[in-house]
């Protein structure tokens, strides 16, 4: 029972250090390590990580309140490691003076074997429940972590099938929501977002259309102009995609409001649905509007064929400062268009 728990002895007088090793070892303690060197006392803790050290008070050169100064860092936590003191030296000011740097019992010199027995037992005894403890604890908190991702991994999810299914209704594929947002995510990362960020935008930018759900087919998948009503429905799209994600406490779907909201806003003020210009146009806003753009050029849609890659980068530069950010068009500029599409 005793074999598993580590015990270290620190004290300069080897005759001190054989006594003690004989008594743990009559009781069964089988993992017990000792130095007469008070300096190797640190490393020693570091390595061996023990469950309990006996330290010796007053050593020459570096005495057990410098030793336990040292281990400051190793006295603190929920399983900070237990100290025995060993002194002759037990004035109220010495005991203090230990408790005070982090000892947690005393042993008087010359040594009481059942005094030695009973202390000892009973620090490595409740040193065994805090192991136990702080190993349930572990295991609750990887229980927890894994618990996390799971449900993040089923809203993710849920979120992709939401793009999707507004997606279906005029891209039978699916892949143009996941393609803006491996766009949105280069052109963040080219912006110098933090990858916490570009992430976010990554997953939050296939949702921005999801407000075509709301709009209807006659309008959505015609093939020639829309007449000025229709345009004014088709427009809402970005309106009802911001109620659909407004107020959700998850900054993904904050972000992903956002962009909803604004991805057809203009640089020169002249979008929709707010008029909003320049840097009043959310940065997500600014970004996904370049990706949308670029890609809805590059594929067919029902009112267009699809153009080549070349004259809509040409096009997505004519535009800078005007319909988009000039930051933003000078970042998707960089990147590699043909791996876009």
């Amino acid at each position: 029972m005793n074999g598993g728990l580590r015990i270290l002895v620190v004290d300069d007088e080897p005759a001190n250090v054989l006594a003690l090793r004989a008594l743990l070892a009559s009781w069964r303690y089988t993992e017990v390590e000792s130095t007469t060197d008070p300096h190797d006392a640190i490393e020693l803790c570091d390595s061996l990580r023990p469950d309990l050290l006996m330290l010796d008070l007053h050593m020459p050169r570096l005495d057990g309140f410098e030793v336990m100064a040292r281990l400051a860092a190793q006295l603190r936590g929920p399983t900070p490691l237990p100290i025995i003191v060993l002194s002759a030296d037990m004035t109220i000011e010495t005991r203090r003076r230990a408790l005070a740097s982090g000892a947690r019992d005393f042993v008087t010199k010359p040594f009481d074997a059942e005094e030695v027995r009973l202390r000892v037992g009973i620090l490595l005894d409740m040193r065994a429940l805090q192991l136990q403890q702080a190993a349930s604890e572990a295991a609750l908190e990887a229980r927890v972590r894994r618990r996390t991702v799971e449900l993040e991994g089923a809203r993710l999810e849920m979120l992709q099938r939401l793009a999707l299914a507004a997606e279906f209704r005029d891209d039978v594929t699916g892949e143009h929501t996941q393609r803006v947002g491996r766009t949105a995510r280069r052109i963040a990362r080219a912006l110098g977002a933090s990858a916490d960020e570009v992430e976010r935008i990554g997953l939050a930018a296939p949702l921005h259309d999801v407000g075509k759900i709301a709009v209807a087919d006659a309008i959505l998948l015609k093939p020639g102009p829309l007449t000025d009503a229709e345009r004014r429905e088709m427009q809402r799209h970005t309106t009802t995609g911001g109620d659909m994600l407004r107020g959700s406490g998850s900054r993904l779907l904050q972000t992903a409001e956002r962009i909803a909201l604004t991805h057809h806003e203009r640089w020169d003020g002249a979008g929709y649905p707010y008029g909003l210009a320049e840097e009043r146009i959310p940065l997500v806003g600014r970004i996904v509007a370049v990706a949308d753009v670029f890609d809805a050029l590059t594929h067919e849609r029902p009112y267009k064929p699809a153009w080549e890659v070349e004259r809509a980068v040409e096009q997505i530069a004519a535009d800078r400062g005007r319909r988009f950010d000039p930051r933003t068009v000078d970042a998707f500029l960089g990147l590699e268009h043909h791996a876009l599409v």
